[in-house]
């Protein structure tokens, strides 16, 4: 009977519905955005963009049920439960954040990397220069493509019999934070270990069937890591100076530095080709948003704790991470500023990888779960529409990732179906007051000074709600702006 029990198929997890307001991070932005957007105007009147409001707005409506929700349905039981909308953005939400972590990684392992070893490329330039690359978006492209053509030529070095036209194939990620949620713009690029030469014959092969040779890299010592940031070193340098950012002086000068010029090159990190579990996790740690829930505790009422997953340089081996102890207010500003702005891709192709690159198919075709070439006739164009590659369920996702179907019948785990979607605040209304859930949002609390913060702690430690009233604010003693002295 044990043995029976043990061949048994293993009882799959069961999917609970987030609670995104149960959360720490949800009940600051509560209790908190009203208030910093007032005192983020400050005296000149300038709000914060507009996106950036936009995006906590949305993040305060992502997974509450009031707000709509999808209705999945059992077949087999009759059982049901309710899917919450989520909000799609990008920086602020900790589930749609993990969610396009997990949906980028999922589509470069399945289907643009081959099997072939990967090695992850790390650029990190001096503190002197990080605020321009902070504000120009077109600065930090320059400087990536500096950086992966440098790679490139070191690689096509160490690639044996490999021709002066050969490519590689990467995807390069920037990364606008710090693991502090400081502002640091560095890049983290994912190189196939290798170069590739187009080897068709362009006087009988056909231009849509074109064939490709890959040149596996030798081993890479200190020497090639040297010779790469010395590179690199040089040519931004150069580009800065040539912008008027900086002077030649200057230049000169941060050359002269030591330990190379404040210019950090990696790439110790290299992933095997059939290792496409540690791939996928690679991809994950370079697609990661800025913050993860898990590093964020409350230390009392008004001061929050956020663990530095990496110890501090100059630490002894076992040194406990250093914290940020920060406020309420605090937090939402360092958050804000890493918001990034509409239409800003994170990730990009570069070599024979890119999107206009003649390569690309040949190469993707490689990867383990790549799909066939689109169809060409127009009725099965549209129906395989819906089916890009591109595009994962999170559903799939989650039974990916956390081994959890959010569609899996929880009492006969047979395969459940989304048969509506409530928008209807009438409707909304009804069906979760016959469940018996909340039929009204998370109440956002309004802006107040400081003086009204007190008695917000207090109700809180004592489980009550927060009744917000403007006028019990006291008056100030003496005539000044509070948005201005806080």
């Amino acid at each position: 009977m044990a043995a029976a029990a043990q061949c048994a198929a293993p009882t799959p997890k069961r999917y609970q519905r987030r609670r995104p307001e149960r959360t720490l991070w949800y009940r600051i932005v509560q209790t908190h955005l009203e208030t910093w957007l007032e005192l983020a105007s400050g005296e000149d009147g300038e709000a914060p963009p507009a996106h950036v409001e936009r995006t906590f707005r949305r993040y305060l409506e992502c997974g509450i049920l009031a707000h709509g929700f999808a209705r999945a349905y059992c077949d087999e039981c009759q059982h049901d439960f309710l899917i919450a909308y989520s909000c799609k953005c990008r920086g602020v939400c900790p589930s749609c954040n993990t969610r396009r972590m997990a949906e980028t990684a999922a589509h470069l392992v399945d289907h643009v990397f081959p099997p072939l070893p990967v090695r992850q490329w790390v650029l990190a330039v001096p503190k002197r220069l990080r605020y321009f690359l902070q504000a120009d978006a077109a600065l930090q492209g320059t400087v990536l493509r500096i950086f992966l053509s440098v790679v490139e030529r070191c690689l096509r070095e160490h690639s044996p019999s490999s021709p002066a036209d050969a490519r590689i194939g990467a995807v390069a990620f920037i990364h606008r934070f710090g693991s502090s949620l400081n502002e640091h713009v560095h890049f983290h690029c994912c190189v196939i270990d290798g170069v590739f030469e187009s080897t068709a014959d362009t006087d009988n092969a056909p231009k849509e069937a074109p064939s490709v040779s890959f040149h596996a890299a030798l081993e890479l010592d200190a020497a090639a890591f040297a010779d790469v940031q010395a590179r690199v070193r040089t040519r931004v340098l150069s580009t800065f100076v040539r912008r008027d950012l900086i002077d030649k002086d200057d230049a000169a000068e941060m050359r002269a530095w030591a330990h190379d010029g404040g210019f950090s090159v990696d790439g110790s990190v290299r992933i095997e080709g059939a290792d496409r579990v540690g791939l996928e996790r690679l991809l994950r740690y370079c697609a990661r948003p800025p913050f993860a829930l898990e590093h964020l505790h409350q230390r009392d009422a008004e001061h929050l704790v956020y663990r530095n997953p990496k110890p501090v340089r100059g630490t002894a081996p076992g040194t406990r991470p250093a914290a940020l102890v920060l406020t309420p207010l605090e937090l939402i500003t360092k958050i804000a500023a890493l918001v990034p702005p509409p239409r800003a891709h994170r990730h990009r192709y570069y070599g024979v990888l890119a999107p206009n690159a003649s390569l690309r198919a040949v190469v993707t075709a490689l990867a383990p779960a790549a799909v066939p070439p689109a169809p060409t006739s127009a009725a099965t164009r549209e129906e395989s529409r819906h089916r890009t590659v591109a595009r994962y369920l999170w559903a799939m996702l989650l039974a990916r990732i956390y081994e959890a179907l959010p569609l899996s019948c929880p009492i006969c785990h047979s395969q459940m179906r989304i048969i509506a979607f409530i928008n209807d605040a009438g409707t909304v209304k009804k069906i979760l007051d016959h469940i018996g859930e909340s039929t009204q949002p998370p109440r956002i609390a309004p802006a107040r000074g400081p003086p009204l913060w007190e008695a917000a702690a207090a109700a809180e430690q004592a489980g009550n709600d927060l009744q917000w009233d403007s006028s019990a604010q006291p008056a100030p003693e003496i005539e000044f702006d509070q948005r201005i002295a806080w």
